[in-house]
């Protein structure tokens, strides 16, 4: 079973994202949702996910943080992760290839892709 992990300190986002995947369920595919960057790597190293949907600032521990230790653990190095952020400067995006980020989509996003996105990563048949 497949396994989608979305990491963000905003409610509202945690489900507006949901509600953007929940189609992906009936393929089977189980959503996981964490509050911060703490236990967002909690559940990665946990649940193994095969997409992480990684809000940049958040509390405890940023995304950027939380990309390079999924990305630096071979347990876990091969786990796709989007970087979401409400920013779309150069600098956020290069410090997002340093640590490793797959995607980087700013907010506000539009739920199509993700969903794209999310079927494209798990090779998944609409």
């Amino acid at each position: 079973m497949s396994k989608i992990l979305i990491v963000d300190d905003e409610p509202h986002i945690r489900l507006l994202l949901e509600q953007a995947l929940e189609e992906l369920e009936d393929k089977g595919v189980e959503l996981l949702t964490a509050e911060n960057g703490e236990q967002g790597l909690e559940t990665v190293r946990r649940d193994k996910p095969e997409l992480v949907f990684l809000d940049v600032m958040m509390p405890k521990m940023n995304g950027f943080d939380v990309c390079r230790a999924v990305k630096d653990d071979p347990a876990t190095k091969g786990v796709y992760i989007v970087m979401l952020t409400a920013k779309g400067q150069e600098f956020d995006r290069q410090k997002g290839d340093e640590v490793g980020a797959d995607l980087y989509m700013t907010k506000p996003f539009d739920p199509d892709e993700i969903v794209a996105k999310a079927f494209e990563v798990l090779k998944l048949s609409r």
